[in-house]
């Protein structure tokens, strides 16, 4: 009879130990199921464009190509006024909201409603383009300055065209210091987790390079801006 209860008591053992087995095992499962359903559905990315050699990154480091990259698009489509900058100025800030702080957010309308007051805005085209060899390619070290893995400031080389009822009535080369900071807080609106914090520095008047140099633009000496002190 000890033979036979030894032998129930030894499978009795083993009933439990392959239950709690189980139970361990479904814990696991519901850690792991957890940790699937709370892993971010997209990250983001930054690859430099010029994919000619490989490179290897830390998933959320983002490249100053790309922080320059990103600095110029935004810079240039808040500038493009396509038909009336009074209108179109005020709809990219509305459009393009996602992509300033809010401070730049408040300065930028400060600096609408300045120019809507000075006439600057009324039936006025205007574009911005970057100057040729002042490209970050050209100097990448001067195009985009790293402050930390989280602020940049990025200095772009632009012409500035304005028109009036189909007239030019403003040509001027301008550089412009921007600072980008990371704001990674809206995927939706904007997946580049980047975000302009408008000037660090004042914009200044550039002389263009030689090839760029047309009867329209300003002499050496001139305001720079003939028809408003802004750039």
């Amino acid at each position: 009879m000890s033979r036979v209860r030894n032998e129930v008591l030894h499978l009795q053992a083993h009933v439990r130990t392959l239950r709690l087995a189980a139970g361990a095992l479904f814990v696991v499962a519901l850690l792991l199921g957890f940790g699937w359903w709370s892993a971010p559905k997209q990250l983001t990315i930054h690859v430099p464009p010029d994919l000619r050699s490989g490179s290897t990154r830390k998933w959320w480091d983002v490249p100053p190509e790309s922080v320059y990259t990103f600095a110029f698009y935004v810079w240039q489509q808040v500038q493009r006024w396509p038909t009336n900058g009074e209108e179109d100025y005020a709809r990219n800030l509305h459009a393009l909201s996602a992509y300033f702080t809010p401070a730049c957010q408040v300065f930028l309308r400060q600096d609408y409603e300045h120019r809507r007051r000075s006439g600057e805005l009324r039936q006025r085209v205007r574009g911005i383009y970057e100057i040729p060899g002042r490209g970050y390619g050209d100097n990448p070290t001067a195009r985009v300055t790293t402050v930390s893995s989280r602020d940049w400031v990025v200095t772009l080389d632009v012409s500035t065209d304005e028109y009036h009822g189909g007239e030019q009535v403003k040509r001027a080369t301008v550089r412009y210091p921007l600072k980008v900071v990371r704001q990674d807080v809206d995927p939706q609106r904007n997946p580049f987790g980047l975000a302009l914090d408008c000037y660090a520095g004042a914009p200044q008047r550039i002389e263009a390079p030689p090839q760029e140099q047309s009867p329209a633009a300003t002499p050496s000496g001139g305001t720079g801006f003939p028809h408003g002190g802004n750039p």
